[in-house]
């Protein structure tokens, strides 16, 4: 019984975050798409369709195609100059903002970690943190380690295969290689996929 419970825990720690996640990009979508048709008809009343029961024809993928454009124009208008400083002191408010300053601050530099100016997975390595010569592949996140009182060490990030979880290590700089003959993106896919990627396509 306590091992399926664990397994049980364990597949819901994988699945959960994906669940949610779909579920919130849906139900934006949905939500996206039952308030268009009203906004639409309201002002261009020759563009949708009204059906015999009176309710406004929807318009299937036009949620979709809004939501993108809509993060799109935040993307560009959050570059220019003026509506950066904004985002800067929306941002500084949030991550002072007890109780939200936990979230936030988490989801933010998870995403830019990946995607973001502060991008962290971009030095793939060998390893050692099990055996003699067995080595895992890793992702260096900070070069010193001096703020927990680890002198010559580095934190290093190992994904988990087949998973979107992973393990932060504090490993000796001597127990870890660089490895410079293989991208990033190609590193983090041959490690999640458990070595079945070829490296080289």
């Amino acid at each position: 019984m306590k091992r399926i419970l664990q397994l049980f825990f364990q597949g819901l720690i994988v699945l959960a975050p994906i669940g949610i996640t779909i579920y919130a990009v849906v139900s934006l979508f949905h939500f996206v798409d039952g308030i268009l048709p009203n906004i639409i008809h309201s002002l261009f009343p020759d563009l949708i369709k009204v059906d015999i029961n009176g309710n406004l024809e929807s318009i299937p993928g036009l949620g979709f195609v809004v939501v993108i454009l809509v993060v799109l124009l935040v993307g560009w208008v959050s570059s220019s100059f003026v509506v950066k400083k904004l985002v800067d002191i929306l941002d500084k408010v949030l991550e002072n903002t007890p109780g939200i300053k936990f979230i936030y601050s988490s989801v933010k530099d998870f995403l830019e970690a990946f995607a973001g100016n502060k991008k962290k997975f971009d030095k793939p390595v060998l390893v050692n943190v099990d055996g003699e010569d067995v080595w895992r592949i890793g992702f260096i996140t900070r070069h010193e380690a001096e703020d927990f009182n680890l002198i010559d060490h580095f934190i290093v990030y190992v994904p988990h295969s087949y998973a979107i979880s992973g393990i932060t290590y504090f490993v000796p700089k001597h127990k870890v290689k660089l490895i410079d003959n293989v991208s990033a993106a190609d590193a983090m896919k041959f490690s999640v996929t458990g070595g079945v990627t070829d490296v080289n396509d």
